[in-house]
């Protein structure tokens, strides 16, 4: 039996576990997927690492098609970055900037991601609000995983990332999406290793990740089709 094996960004974990055991069953494959952030993945692949599909940001998919680790992308879905709360708590108002700020000073502590796309996003957005030095001292940075799990746990009050990183976490209620003016937004995109050895059943599943027929799945998982 061909083994395929996926590196994946966490902001796909939902649809990737949902396809997967229906490519697996049509293709008589099984999948190897490793899920993490964006950055250590595409540093791994700029390390020597292979595999025959990477799932990742559109940036970083161009940036590996550029060295000739991929060849090709295509574009799959985006992904907002959102807030999440424990089970049961009250939900902070982030319906404009300026109560997305209030939340987050009236906050004890929040999580916020260090590698993945949201993380990123988030360490910028602190400064341009202006409020990176009030927060620094609630602010827990997640090296790998989830943030949901903290707020899950009642470690942190309030836990930031990409929707649809949240919503695979049980325990947790999604708040929403931060407020239009602030939002942040990857898309993420796959390409096929170059060197792949199983080419043609990495681009069998590459397409159906992009298949109009899964646009459904991926606003389940939080996403926004580009298939739609």
């Amino acid at each position: 039996m061909a083994e395929l094996r996926v590196l994946s960004t966490m902001g796909l974990t939902g649809v990737i576990k949902a396809v997967a055991p229906e490519f697996e069953r049509a293709h008589g494959t099984r999948l190897d997927v490793l899920f993490e952030p964006t950055l250590r993945l595409a540093q791994r692949i700029r390390n020597g690492e292979r595999g025959d599909v990477a799932v990742l940001t559109d940036d970083a998919v161009d940036e590996l098609v550029g060295t000739g680790a991929l060849a090709g992308r295509t574009d799959l879905g985006r992904s907002y970055v959102g807030v999440a709360v424990r089970v049961g708590t009250p939900h902070p108002d982030i319906s404009t900037r300026d109560a997305f700020v209030a939340a987050l000073l009236g906050a004890k502590s929040f999580a916020i991601s260090q590698a993945g796309a949201s993380g990123i996003f988030m360490a910028g957005l602190l400064h341009r609000l202006g409020i990176a030095d009030a927060v620094r001292e609630k602010a827990v940075v997640v090296e790998r995983g989830y943030t949901a799990e903290l707020a899950a746990s009642g470690q942190v009050e309030i836990a930031i990332q990409q929707v649809s990183e949240l919503q695979v976490v049980p325990g947790v209620e999604i708040v929403g999406r931060l407020p239009p003016e602030i939002e942040g937004m990857a898309l993420f995109s796959a390409g096929v290793f170059r060197d792949s050895a199983n080419r043609a059943l990495a681009e069998a599943f590459m397409a159906e990740l992009a298949s109009p027929p899964r646009a459904g799945l991926y606003r389940q998982c939080g996403l926004e089709p580009v298939s739609a």
